[in-house]
């Protein structure tokens, strides 16, 4: 009842200023006042432009400078370079162009304000023009999408060429969960409908299949450093994407079928940890959270890079949450991590 009351006063409210404005403007119906726009007007308005053209290239270089150091670090896989680079080329053309029609556009637009007195010239057609401002961005936007053509066709070269490391990423609602193919690079047969959780068969794979026995089954994510990884990719619910930004990395999780992805790491998780602009952002973020910690706030305990695997697919209430953390290390070191893990066999055997 109370929020009805509320709401009714306020409604009346409404009215009353309202019906007070519409006095008001009555009341000055004497007063000799035009809408129709004079030199003045039009000058003012000119300035104006220019006021908001310096404002959108000063908020953009404020941002580059405050929020620069938000961005990704060099990239830490082989095609990560490629793929920086025709992002950088792209942004360039795209600012460069921004600006020029921009400043153009504000300038022209306060050069050729309405005067009294001066009338608009009106051109039908300039062919010259027409052919200009076309021509470019054809030129331009071919080159750009070739390019980016060319460099996708490279990143999605999922080949067996190289004797790469063949891994299941699995999504579902809401976590990951990887296999290895084991010693013999071979993954076994799997499908949801054989998911088995009471046998821990989370990822549904064929018990009768010979090479599902020495898949290996974690929650973490080992790479050796240097080695080609061919990922295959399985959904058990929804369409998530798997998402390893640090490698410029992405692609779906589609359920129902397998979508692949293939990189080679070239940096390995000590490496980047040294890297200038990791060590800056560490600094940044273990400073916040030791003033929170000051304040026995929760979430406060330092903070450590590393390398993570995220959905980029809106998925779900907690797909926030939904992470798995990469380790790249030496091939000794890798070698060292998959002899000490359980295979498919010894855990279906031990369930028995």
């Amino acid at each position: 009842m109370t929020t009805i009351l509320t709401l009714a006063v306020l409604i009346l409210v409404a009215i009353a200023i309202w019906q007070m404005t519409k006095i008001f403007e009555f009341s000055q119906l004497s007063a000799q006042t035009s809408e129709v726009a004079n030199d003045e007007d039009n000058k003012y308005n000119g300035y104006l432009l220019f006021a908001f053209l310096i404002f959108i290239y000063g908020i953009t270089i404020f941002s580059f400078w405050k929020y620069g150091k938000m961005l990704l670090p060099e990239a830490a896989s082989e095609h990560g370079a490629d793929y920086d680079k025709l992002e950088l080329v792209s942004y360039i053309i795209i600012f460069t162009v921004q600006a020029l029609t921009q400043t153009l556009l504000h300038y022209f637009g306060f050069k050729y304000r309405g005067e009294k007195g001066k009338k608009a010239l009106f051109y039908a057609d300039n062919d010259r023009l027409e052919f200009i401002w076309t021509i470019i961005p054809v030129i331009t936007l071919a080159g750009l999408i070739l390019w980016g053509l060319y460099t996708w066709t490279t990143i999605m070269d999922v080949n067996d060429d190289d004797d790469p490391l063949i891994v299941e990423l699995y999504a579902q609602q809401f976590n990951w969960t990887a296999r290895y193919a084991g010693d013999d690079n071979v993954l076994g047969m799997a499908n949801v409908r054989m998911i088995d959780i009471d046998k821990a068969n989370v990822l549904g794979l064929d018990e009768a299949d010979s090479y599902a026995a020495d898949d290996v089954i974690v929650k973490e994510l080992h790479l050796p450093v240097g080695r080609k990884v061919n990922f295959k990719m399985r959904s058990q619910d929804v369409l998530h994407s798997a998402f390893m930004p640090h490698f410029r990395a992405q692609m779906n999780c589609v359920p129902g079928m397998i979508t692949e992805f293939s990189f080679t790491p070239n940096k390995t998780t000590e490496e980047m940890r040294l890297n200038a602009d990791v060590v800056d952002k560490v600094e940044r973020i273990n400073k916040i959270r030791s003033e929170k910690a000051a304040k026995g706030e929760p979430n406060s305990d330092p903070w450590e890079f590393d390398y993570i695997l995220l959905c980029n697919k809106i998925c779900g209430k907690s797909h926030y949450n939904m992470q798995m953390k990469i380790i790249v290390e030496t091939q000794e070191e890798y070698e060292e991590w998959i002899k000490s893990q359980q295979t498919f066999g010894k855990t279906m055997a031990s369930a028995q």
